[in-house]
């Protein structure tokens, strides 16, 4: 019997069982807040009163989402919401490739500068330029509308546009550029190029920056109410005043002991009717997403 090769397999098998174990301890810290959400989400009263029930409702009780629906206001939050959302983040992709492709293609004066001013606002705190952002969209009146968000993205000024901004300046750079040359040979213009051969090519970067532009529009909430209000409140942004709008709604009669009282249970129901959009967009990109992951990860030629 070989013994050191029998050594080898055991520190082996051992090595792998212990990068096992990390990654779904790892794994575990990071679905726990999601499993209790939706375990608490389904409890009624007595299951929450009940020391016997921990982690199984003993049934499943829906009251809790449509009284957390009503409080969110849920059809017509989640319209805006997508809207807050999903247009500043279609145009802050498409205006980042743009500038990402001009700082990878071509060459002018101040070029290095530009780009280590535009990466720079990535390091600055938003708290920053929080307030002169502010008071220049207040000239404009720009504020409670739409275009605070719009205009910002359109414009590579949106929530976060320089990491956009570097994740296609490298990819660009990965490009071959024969194939662009190949193409001016055959008389196409710049912009022909851009859409015909850098696009396509881009896919990957283009899905990786919609999706983390969308999420961090999402969460975002101090900006939204700063500039958007109440108007266009999102869910997140209702979420956080859940239990102000559940009193307003559902307000306590101190000489009645029936009544609705706001529990843990319903607070978890809105917070689940919060995260199902982005869980749905998660599960239906989740095999685009990690493809493109892997994706821009490998050098061109």
């Amino acid at each position: 019997m070989n013994v050191p090769r029998l050594n080898r397999k055991v520190k082996t098998a051992a090595g792998m069982a212990s990068v096992y174990f990390t990654l779904l301890l790892i794994g575990f810290v990071f679905i726990y807040p999601v499993i209790y959400i939706i375990s608490y989400s389904f409890m009624d009263t007595e299951d929450l009163v009940n020391p016997l029930v921990r982690w199984l409702p003993t049934k499943l009780y829906i009251g809790n989402f449509s009284e957390a629906a009503s409080v969110l206001d849920f059809a017509a939050t989640l319209i805006k919401t997508l809207i807050v959302t999903v247009l500043p983040s279609i145009l802050q992709t498409i205006s980042a490739s743009i500038v990402g492709y001009g700082f990878s293609r071509f060459r002018f004066p101040g070029k290095k500068i530009m780009l280590a001013a535009l990466l720079a606002t990535f390091i600055i705190p938003p708290q920053v330029t929080m307030i002169p952002q502010f008071l220049m969209f207040r000239d404009l009146k720009l504020l409670e509308t739409i275009w605070a968000f719009i205009l910002p993205a359109t414009f590579t000024q949106g929530i976060r546009s320089a990491i956009f901004v570097l994740i296609f300046y490298q990819f660009f750079n990965m490009l071959p550029r024969s194939l662009e040359e190949a193409a001016k040979i055959d008389g196409a213009s710049t912009f022909k190029i851009f859409y015909r051969i850098a696009v396509p090519s881009a896919t990957p970067a283009y899905i990786i920056a919609f999706l983390f532009s969308l999420v961090w529009y999402w969460n975002e909430t101090t900006l939204t109410a700063l500039y958007l209000g109440e108007k266009w409140a999102t869910l997140p942004l209702k979420l956080q005043n859940f239990a102000v709008t559940f009193r307003r709604l559902y307000p306590a009669d101190p000489y009645s002991v029936v009544g609705k009282n706001l529990n843990e249970a319903i607070v978890m129901a809105g917070t689940f009717l919060t995260l199902i959009p982005l869980l749905m967009i998660y599960f239906f990109t989740q095999s685009w997403f990690v493809e493109s992951i892997d994706r821009t990860g490998i050098t061109g030629e």
